[in-house]
């Protein structure tokens, strides 16, 4: 591994004494890239066909899905490229480095804020109504996209090209923004868990006056039942981003505040970061029936064109 040390903005490094483990977390790091990108590209494929999920919410899963997919196609291979064991101390390290952090700030910043997004989406379609599809339109989805990426790159130059001072303001901001995603994202859930839950009680209420039987799962409304299972596939995803991306801008703060040297140790939410992008697609063809389904006639169209 690379140790990097900053003074005044510059950058030194020294490398490590290479060990069975760095050959390791190449060989993981490689294999994550690759798995990222293919299902990544393939969710990517799949979402275009669902047609059962509506465009606005649909276009935030593939912002989703697209910075998971950049993860495997730019941070990782940065990452690997990094990694004493394959690099060529010729090349512009200084250069390659800033680019390396900023492809990560980027993306794990649009990651989160899509996820809060998708989450503030469910809450509105629950309260609004019949007035969601008016509110929530496709053209101020893709206005919202084009702010979260201008924002997410903004975050990103002033960490990884930033002087020290602005670059500790941005992290600080970043970490702000993280905190504020996550209230967000809680407090979306648990409207969202108390409106279900009374409209389960109010549901129960008219069928008991009415003489009927209670009802069972199975005798849930459909509409009810679909966004029941959108919302829980979001969530299980929003929860894997913030177990695997927190520890992360945490790992950093510490660090820049003299308050915890991890050493080596400091690479390791890295790793975390990086297995999210492969975890997302497992989850969406876990928790989203349409999109297991559309993955599923892909892999058997494109294995019926290979033969």
């Amino acid at each position: 591994m690379a140790n990097i040390t900053a003074n005044d903005g510059n950058y030194t490094r020294s490398a490590w004494p290479i060990h069975g483990l760095d050959v390791f977390l190449v060989s993981l790091n490689i294999f994550l890239s690759i798995t990222a990108s293919l299902s990544n590209a393939l969710i990517l494929i799949a979402l275009h066909k669902v047609t059962s999920i509506y465009p606005p919410t649909k276009l935030l899963f593939r912002c989703l899905a697209f910075t998971d997919l950049g993860v495997g196609l730019i941070s990782q291979p940065l990452f690997v490229v990094l990694l004493p064991l394959i690099t060529d101390l010729d090349i512009n390290w200084d250069v390659m480095y800033h680019f390396y952090w900023a492809s990560v700030v980027v993306l794990a910043t649009v990651s989160i804020l899509s996820s809060t997004a998708i989450s503030v989406d469910r809450l509105l379609a629950l309260m609004l109504r019949l007035r969601y599809r008016q509110v929530v339109s496709l053209s101020r989805v893709r206005a919202l996209i084009i702010c979260v990426w201008m924002l997410s790159c903004a975050l990103a130059a002033g960490i990884a090209f930033g002087e020290n001072k602005i670059s500790y303001i941005t992290e600080n901001l970043l970490l702000v923004l993280i905190i504020l995603c996550t209230l967000t994202s809680i407090i979306s859930y648990t409207k969202i868990y108390l409106r279900l839950r009374h409209h389960q009680i109010q549901l129960q209420a008219n069928q008991q006056q009415r003489g009927q039987p209670l009802p069972n799962r199975g005798e849930i409304p459909l509409n009810i039942a679909r966004y029941k299972k959108t919302v829980s596939s979001i969530a299980w995803v929003q929860l894997a981003i913030l177990i695997c991306y927190l520890p992360f801008p945490v790992s950093i703060m510490l660090q820049f505040h003299g308050a915890l040297n991890l050493g080596r140790a400091s690479e390791i939410p890295l790793y975390f970061f990086f297995l999210n992008s492969s975890l997302n697609p497992i989850l969406y063809c876990w928790k989203i029936i349409d999109v297991r389904q559309a993955v599923k006639d892909t892999i058997k169209c494109h294995c019926c064109k290979s033969s």
